[in-house]
């Protein structure tokens, strides 16, 4: 039986260097490792608990949450704006922890990279994205990071699956994900 990772991209961009690394990471899944990218963080309306109710909730939360669900575990690739998450993703992940005490990452191993245009490649936005998913019930695995530095020059002909050294950390990053699914916290 194959893990499922759900792949949540924090960028909205066709031309996202993020969703690129998503993109990779589904071709590099290892053997027993199945990377989704999830399609339609823009179609879901802003958090809000007057419209999340059970036999109105918008479609496309109600889609999102039930990716989640069948989910064993959860690959975030965050880009950094203005020093911290992109809305979009924060968004998902309110949703996702919601309703209160039924948190569809439900304990499930969580971990959080991508790429920036700056030096230091998205740390603090990544770092804002553990914490706000470690408190709506994710198991973040703190030492997977992989933060990569000056994306649109790096990226500007290459895609990630391309570029050698990109491609074994985001291997290693999946895999090391792969073998979080099941292990007690």
């Amino acid at each position: 039986m194959s893990v499922r990772i759900l792949a949540l991209v924090g960028s909205l961009r066709a031309g996202s260097h993020n969703r690129q690394l998503a993109e990779a990471a589904v071709k590099l899944a290892p053997e027993g490792a199945e990377v989704e990218v999830f399609e339609g963080l823009a179609d879901i309306p802003f958090y809000n608990e007057d419209i999340d109710v059970a036999d109105s909730l918008p479609a496309a939360a109600a889609k999102l949450r039930e990716a989640a669900q069948a989910a064993d575990a959860f690959l975030l690739f965050s880009p950094e704006y203005n020093g911290t998450i992109p809305a979009v993703l924060k968004n998902a992940i309110d949703w996702l922890s919601r309703p209160y005490g039924a948190s569809t990452f439900g304990g499930k191993p969580v971990a959080v990279i991508g790429t920036a245009y700056g030096q230091y490649g998205g740390v603090w936005a990544q770092d804002e994205a553990r914490k706000a998913v470690g408190i709506a019930g994710g198991k973040v695995i703190e030492d997977i990071k992989l933060s990569i530095p000056g994306s649109v020059v790096r990226f500007a002909e290459t895609h990630p699956a391309d570029d050698t050294e990109v491609a074994a950390q985001l291997t290693e990053v999946v895999a090391r994900l792969h073998g979080n699914v099941g292990v007690a916290a």
